[in-house]
């Protein structure tokens, strides 16, 4: 699902909502959730999940091409972890033979 399908989902829902209407709403939501994990907040959404910002430790990294050692600098990166609704929803649907991997 893309940001747009989820617009329209959206306005299909709410009769009351245009398309720009649902297309503001889903942007102030990404962007509020975008700019609370800059900030370093945790965000929890029941029954489906939350979302943390996980620290990588610097390391020392290897550049394949040439062998040479690269320091690589601390990061921060986002973090989803499932709530356990929807683990069980995912975990309770059949597998699509057009959805399994290689």
């Amino acid at each position: 699902m893309t940001r747009s399908d989820l617009v329209e989902l959206l306005a299909e829902r709410f009769g009351q909502l245009t398309q720009r209407d649902a297309d503001a709403a889903v942007k102030t939501i990404l962007d509020a959730m975008s700019d609370a994990l800059v900030r370093g907040h945790r965000i929890e959404i029941r029954g489906f999940g939350s979302f943390s910002i996980n620290r990588r430790p610097p390391r020392l990294g290897r550049n394949p091409r040439t062998g040479e050692s690269v320091h690589i600098p601390e990061r921060r990166v986002p973090h989803f972890k499932p709530g356990k609704a929807l683990r069980e929803a995912v975990g309770a649907q059949p597998v699509d033979a057009g959805d399994a991997g290689p």
